[in-house]
């Protein structure tokens, strides 16, 4: 199914969207992928009213992602910023993502980030400078005398030093950020907490470290 979506220059309407995933888990449909892309964008364009952001983002956490909808969102979300130039070397990029920080046990993800660039792989360590209550691998980081990447070349100075790269999600994709901040408006996470995840910035092979934390 594709809806039919109708739009001027800034105002993205989504009413159509809603009406379908915002019927409950079992009465909701899910969206094609082109549609999932459609409305994406427009949400990370800011093309779309705070009351309609905020149903969408309820309602496809109660709905959950459908693969074609996941697929849909990171179409737009890989699309919304400038991709990495790919590091030479034999070694294809490991991609790290850290946005969850340690609570209750140690974080170790800077340990096998270290681990990593040390046999020469490059590792791009992306993801949330802070979390409220819990210790985040940027915060180790820079206490390890690792300072953020600021550039591309400052990524590429950090591999060949044999030295993970850090970039936060707010300088790695400003409007992807801006989705994960709605969480301190909402209370609750939402889809862009799962495409960052398995976000892949490098516009070559990259490897995925991906986290499974949650059943559904």
């Amino acid at each position: 199914m594709t809806i039919d979506i109708q739009t001027d220059q800034t105002r993205f309407v989504a009413a159509p969207f809603i009406k379908e995933i915002g019927r409950g888990v079992k009465g909701a449909r899910s969206m094609s992928r082109i549609d999932a892309r459609n409305l994406y964008e427009a949400m990370l364009q800011g093309r779309v009213s705070d009351l309609e952001l905020g149903a969408i983002l309820l309602a496809m956490r109660i709905k959950g992602e459908a693969v074609d909808e996941l697929a849909g969102f990171m179409d737009a979300a890989e699309a919304s910023f400038a991709p990495l130039p790919g590091p030479p070397g034999e070694f294809a990029p490991v991609l790290i993502p850290t946005y969850n920080g340690a609570r209750k046990l140690a974080n170790l993800t800077p340990l096998l980030a270290l681990l990593l660039a040390r046999e020469g792989v490059p590792v791009l360590v992306h993801g949330v400078r802070n979390d409220p209550g819990r210790v985040t691998t940027a915060e180790i980081l820079a206490e390890l005398g690792l300072a953020e990447a600021g550039s591309s070349a400052d990524i590429v100075d950090a591999f060949a030093a044999q030295r993970p790269a850090f970039v936060p999600i707010e300088r790695l994709a400003p409007q992807l950020a801006h989705m994960l901040s709605l969480r301190r408006v909402l209370g609750v996470r939402n889809s862009t907490h799962t495409l960052v995840k398995i976000l892949q910035p490098f516009d070559g092979p990259a490897l995925r470290l991906v986290s499974y934390t949650h059943p559904e």
